[in-house]
């Protein structure tokens, strides 16, 4: 909750009850934190002087302990399909990225949980930086914050604030699916969902708020009882003796215990499906025979297959299957009664699609999972 380079607490890491109970140290009301985040994420202010229905003596208090303060932005790219990516400071030598996707009827802006990722999946470019820290919650929160407020800003400048446009320049949707392992980050990433879909914070939909992970299992039974958003899986193996070579922690909680989990959080939230990524990795995981193997693990079940065409990087041994394949795998899944799309690669001119986001991890501070050492980079 506080700041690491100062005494001041960032409020962007406070969910409603813990700004509640901010506020009341320092002598106000309950309802003032909710005018709090009315300013903070409705009207996108980081200066309590500019928030003008709050007492002048409380904003004298709250500039003495508190601050709103997102990510500093490093460097900011944009590709020619509209994507734009951000690179964000973690502290002098580390940083990490976000990235926002524009589409006809929706922004979706894809965010990390952690500075690198100890998962080791060996098709990612994030986990071959290693790994260094947890991001804090006010990290988290912040790169939704700065996003909107950027975009905003760069509608007014463009003059397409007001243009009726549609929401392809507003953040409508927000997936974890950025640097990091979001379960292994668990203390901080429950109260940024909870802010994300707080009425009087981000107030999203819980159907826009995507988790994805990896297949932590324990965390995902615990998410089941103190969050509710959507689910998206990595799975991209059809059995475990591949899963266990492309995702490693599959060797802890083979597919057989994920898909458990997966169903126990769809009944305990009523869901209505879980997302099950599976990137296209040519001459490995593409073949009829697994989409085959794929269907028969799927079938039955409240379930959807997204399809992603790999996205190269620097020093990576795996191509990305021809588009022909994809298409017949999608077939062999959809003639089986399991939904399946492909997805759309965007932003892969600026190293930003799915797979490709490396940040700048220079300290690697903790082993990958693909070790002995097991979830030694989750926090309960």
């Amino acid at each position: 909750m506080t700041d690491g380079d100062t005494a001041l607490t960032n409020l962007l890491g406070l969910p409603r009850p813990a700004l509640e109970a901010f506020v009341a140290q320092l002598g106000s009301k309950p309802f003032r934190a909710r005018q709090l985040m009315n300013w903070m994420y409705k009207r996108g202010a980081s200066s309590f002087e500019d928030m003008t229905d709050l007492a002048k003596d409380f904003r004298a208090r709250l500039g003495a302990v508190a601050q709103v303060r997102p990510p500093e932005i490093v460097a900011t790219q944009n590709s020619a399909d509209g994507t734009t990516k951000w690179l964000l400071r973690a502290d002098a030598r580390q940083a990490f990225e976000m990235v926002f996707i524009p589409e006809a009827d929706r922004g979706t802006l894809c965010i990390s949980s952690q500075v690198g990722c100890a998962l080791d999946c060996s098709f990612c470019a994030t986990a071959q930086q290693g790994f260094n820290r947890n991001l804090s919650t006010a990290e988290i929160v912040g790169q939704v914050w700065l996003a909107c407020r950027e975009l905003e800003r760069l509608a007014v400048a463009d003059g397409a604030a007001d243009s009726g446009g549609g929401d392809e320049r507003h953040v409508t949707n927000v997936v974890l699916m950025g640097m990091g392992e979001p379960l292994a980050n668990f203390r901080n990433v429950v109260p940024a969902l909870s802010i994300l879909l707080d009425d009087f914070g981000f107030d999203l939909s819980r159907r826009r708020v995507t988790l994805s992970t990896s297949g932590l299992v324990p965390q995902i039974y615990k998410l089941a009882q103190e969050s509710n958003v959507a689910l998206a899986v990595s799975l991209h193996a059809p059995d475990d003796a591949l899963r266990n070579e492309l995702v490693p922690i599959n060797r802890k909680h083979p597919i057989a215990e994920l898909l458990q989990a997966c169903w126990h959080y769809l009944d305990e939230q009523n869901g209505r499906s879980v997302t099950f990524e599976y990137v296209m990795l040519d001459g490995v995981n593409d073949s009829p025979a697994q989409a085959r193997a794929l269907a028969r693990l799927l079938k039955g079940h409240p379930a959807k297959v997204n399809l992603i065409p790999f996205n190269p990087f620097p020093g990576t041994r795996y191509r990305r299957s021809p588009l022909p394949v994809i298409q017949r795998f999608r077939d062999e899944l959809l003639q089986r009664g399991v939904l399946a799309t492909i997805r759309r690669t965007r932003g892969d001119d600026i190293d930003a699609a799915c797979g490709q986001l490396a940040g700048r991890v220079i300290d690697r501070t903790t082993a990958r999972l693909g070790s002995k050492t097991f979830g030694v980079a989750v926090q309960p």
